[in-house]
């Protein structure tokens, strides 16, 4: 921390603390931005309230995200508590609802509690040389420019100022907001879609030439990136000095975990500690990539997908052990629309699955100790079945095994039926014998591969194990044994203890974690055998279904684009029943945003 950042007992001036929200509206005409209005009472008389630039981390009290958003202040006031003698300062933020903890932030009512650190970052600063004092009968010296929900702490910055002593340029995809509070010499409005003040983006109402003929001395501006590349470019060619706020995802927001840096002239800077506000002549931009046209509004993307040769009407299939045979959700939510269902894992012979607790809930998922409870393949395939077939989705049988022979024998009976695939199981990580022993070791995996292969010509999905010391060792050699398909990953190897008793929590120690916390892990593990399998000859090379943590459309894209296929989804249901729909609607909605007429025009996108 800088010494002037210091008080003179050592504290520092910036603080966290709770603080209760007062206000928290829709701001009028937009769907995804909010007001946000708290007291602050400031914990000691030295600490500091914001200046125009800076930013908070936000944070819900109670929260499913672990860290605060940065977000800039919009309008700040001080005032003096009477009872306490210590500074209140009164902030409103403005939130674009856009990812989970913004869409949190949004979601605050009145009374919420919120965590709130800061202010942090240096803000913005008017060079000396700049005269405020500009009459109506002269052009202003200062030039500000918002665009988007960048309106914010640009709009503060305003509010600080004299009245018309700078020019306010605000540029929005449709109707203009946040601009309460301007005073300007000069407002000019553009908006996207021509609905208010001027048709287009902010370069048909500002140019290098425009910055000359009014002799602006210095641009402010906070938006988008390419309107920060753009009014760079045209600061320079006119010779005015720029200065712009940037945006990067953050965890400390002091300086310390060096996680939000930008490029700049002068090596890496810290957004959230040398920045947000920057001289634009330091930053390197980058260019931006470039984008697929969208499909024509009439177009309906084909979401279909080929498995080893089977069809599936989206990539969307339910996973193993979440969604039993394909019956319990009926009612709940519409299981015709999935791609897939893959059915609870069975055995040769019928199991009781682990005794003792099975389930607790952890940070972002759960842990699982199951054990292949289940009826037994010839029962599933008497009772369970046909069920299964009757529905539109395409029903995927798992096998699990304990020996060879067991797992052969299921196989073979599911080869007399209708089941148009098998996936096997030889991952799981919730039983004692067999299960993800076989898929730990690529010569034990390639034998159980190919011994069910045997039993059956039935399309062969191999679900890989996460806990193999060699993934791809693994999954080479289930392809090099008949697997037609692979699927992974499954759940990951954990523990927990009960410190009450001083015991582990499940009966067999290790069970399986699953939920969204595994899925960045899951993510660089299907792209590791994607990449492992873009190295084959053509004609060896098979399909992947990724799964593990899936729990929105934007997830499953990143799998697609990873290499897979396909996706599964399994406890992300659990909290949100129609989840797969969304998925499903979500990635045709993308498809067609995004000009992807097919599915497979995606897959493997990111491999590099």
């Amino acid at each position: 921390m800088d010494i002037a950042e210091i008080d003179a007992s050592g504290h520092g001036l910036q603080y966290f603390c709770k603080c209760i929200v007062h206000k928290s509206q829709q701001v009028n005409g937009q769907s995804d931005v909010y007001l946000l209005e708290t007291d602050t009472i400031l914990p000691r008389k030295e600490q500091l309230a914001p200046k125009p630039g800076q930013f908070y981390l936000l944070r819900r009290a109670i929260s499913s995200v672990e860290y605060g958003r940065p977000i800039s202040v919009y309008r700040s006031e001080e005032r003096i508590d009477s009872d306490t003698g210590l500074k209140v300062v009164k902030l409103e933020f403005l939130i674009l609802k856009k990812g989970r903890g913004t869409q949190e932030l949004a979601g605050l009512l009145p009374g919420d509690e919120l965590h709130i650190t800061g202010p942090l970052g240096n803000g913005f600063e008017i060079p000396e040389d700049i005269r405020l004092d500009r009459t109506s009968e002269h052009n202003p010296e200062i030039c500000i420019v918002g665009g988007g929900i960048g309106v914010a702490p640009v709009a503060f910055l305003a509010k600080s100022l004299p009245e018309k002593t700078y020019d306010f340029f605000a540029c929005f995809k449709e109707s203009s907001y946040a601009l309460d509070y301007i005073k300007a010499h000069s407002l000019t409005v553009t908006t996207e879609n021509g609905s208010e003040g001027i048709h287009g983006m902010l370069n048909a109402a500002l140019t290098a030439s425009t910055l000359r003929e009014r002799g602006y001395k210095a641009i402010f501006a906070c938006g988008p990136l390419p309107m920060l590349s753009y009014l760079k470019d045209i600061a320079a060619e006119a010779g005015v000095r720029c200065y712009v706020s940037m945006e990067s995802h953050m965890l400390c927001g002091v300086g310390a975990c060096l996680g939000c840096t930008i490029p700049t002239t002068d090596g890496n800077a810290r957004v959230c500690k040398d920045g947000p506000v920057f001289d634009a002549t330091k930053l390197v931009f980058e260019k931006p990539a470039p984008r697929r046209k969208p499909l024509p509004i009439d177009y309906i993307p084909d979401t279909s997908v080929r498995i080893a040769g089977v069809k599936f009407n989206n990539p969307v299939i339910a996973a193993s052990g979440t969604f039993g045979f394909g019956q319990n959700y009926r009612g709940i939510t519409d299981v015709n629309v999935l791609g897939g269902i893959v059915g609870k894992g069975v055995t040769l012979e019928a199991r009781p699955g682990n005794p003792g607790q099975r389930i607790i809930e952890v940070a972002s998922g759960n842990i699982n100790s199951i054990g292949l409870q289940n009826p037994g393949v010839q029962a599933f395939i008497d009772d369970e079945l046909p069920a299964m077939l009757a529905l539109k989705p395409v029903a995927i049988a798992n096998l699990a095994g304990s020996d060879l022979d067991s797992y052969a024998g299921g196989a073979a009976l599911l080869d007399a039926t209708d089941i148009p695939m098998i996936e096997l199981n030889i991952s799981c990580p919730n039983v004692k014998a067999g299960g993800q022993a076989w898929g730990l070791d690529p010569d034990k995996a390639a034998s159980c591969v190919a011994a069910v292969r045997k039993a059956t010509k039935k399309p062969l999905m191999v679900k890989l194990s996460p806990n193999a010391p060699d993934l791809i060792a693994v999954a080479l050699a289930c392809v090099e044994a008949g697997a037609d398909a692979l699927s992974l990953i499954n759940t990951i190897s954990s523990v927990s203890i009960d410190i009450e008793k001083a015991r582990p929590v499940f009966a067999n120690v290790r069970a399986g974690l699953c939920g969204p916390a595994i899925k960045p892990i899951a993510l660089r593990m299907v792209y590791d055998v994607a990449e492992a399998m873009k190295k084959l000859s053509s004609y060896k090379q098979v399909p992947l279904v990724g799964m593990g943590g899936i729990s929105c459309w934007q997830d499953a894209i990143e799998f697609i684009m990873a290499g897979a296929t396909a996706i599964q989804v399994g406890s992300a249901k659990f909290a949100n029943p129609h989840v797969m729909e969304e998925i499903i609607t979500g990635i045709s909605a993308f498809m067609k945003t995004h000009g992807y007429r097919t599915v497979d025009e995606m897959v493997g996108l990111a491999l590099v």
